[in-house]
């Protein structure tokens, strides 16, 4: 059996030995291309001193990258039995440096799992639950977040939306929550060729940072008003926010009732948000 650059087989041979094929049911699209993956892992910038953590590592392909990047501790929470028995290879072959949690990330707490050491999470997330794991980690503690940045692989769409700035069409809820806490940036787009197998869309990995200095805002009040102003964004603000105060709430803070909920920066929401 042929080997790569880290003294490991290549992915399809591991793959083909274990005879693991990708599941549907957990979102499961599996990256071979080792070059690829090297190019996740140093988008995230030095790993050495950090805990990584990775979500649904699956054969351990961007798991091999974390670790010949340098990574000092790489956490890899993966629900699928099925590739235990790989990344224990990958364990052995990197002894000490990586563990593997076996669960679901949805309930798994990798602030408790860091220990208080410096973190980053580096995934190709499954795109069934990308977007709520992100929103869980962005919520967790809005003031002393546990990671220093995430480097994250979407859907396209969901980066748009991670990004966007206010008058675009994929600001909404996400766009506010993550310009309130973070600076984000889409670092490359990765073709649905990449994987298999080829999803029906193009990715995008995106890397956020938690702002040093961000508005004061009271994250419960936040969300109340964006999920009123966005849940019927084609009204004037003065409608969609009846049930928080409608025009009244809009005239105290200065906002004109008749702009629409994706015209609003993220500190006008903020202001809303504190006014409540």
């Amino acid at each position: 059996m042929a080997s790569t650059p880290d003294g490991l087989p290549p992915l399809r041979d591991v793959v083909a030995t274990h005879g693991l094929a990708p599941k549907k049911a957990l979102g499961q699209n599996f990256l071979f291309d080792l070059n690829l993956t090297a190019k996740i892992a140093r988008s995230a910038g030095p790993l050495e001193g950090f805990t990584v953590f990775e979500i649904g590592p699956g054969p351990g392909g961007l798991t091999r990258a974390l670790l010949a990047q340098g990574a000092t501790r790489v956490v890899a929470v993966e629900r699928d039995p099925r590739c235990l028995p790989i990344l224990a290879e990958i364990s052995a072959h990197y002894p000490g440096r990586l563990e593997v949690v076996e669960g679901d990330a949805l309930e798994t707490d990798l602030a408790a799992l860091a220990k208080g050491a410096p973190a980053k999470i580096v995934a190709n997330l499954p795109y069934n639950v990308g977007t709520q794991l992100l929103i869980n980690w962005l919520t967790a503690d809005v003031d002393h977040p546990f990671w220093t940045s995430m480097t994250l692989m979407f859907q396209k769409e969901v980066g748009q939306r991670i990004v966007a700035v206010p008058g675009s069409n994929h600001y909404g809820r996400l766009g506010v929550l993550a310009g309130w806490l973070t600076h984000s940036e889409i670092l490359f787009d990765v073709p649905p060729q990449a994987f298999t197998p080829p999803p029906k869309v193009t990715s995008s990995v995106v890397q956020l940072e938690p702002l040093e200095k961000r508005l004061p805002c009271h994250l419960a009040r936040l969300e109340r008003v964006t999920h009123a102003a966005f849940g019927q964004r084609r009204k004037m603000l003065r409608q969609s926010l009846k049930p928080l105060g409608g025009e009244a709430l809009l005239e105290r803070v200065g906002i004109e009732p008749t702009r629409r909920a994706e015209t609003l920066s993220v500190a006008e929401f903020c202001v809303l948000a504190e006014a409540l």
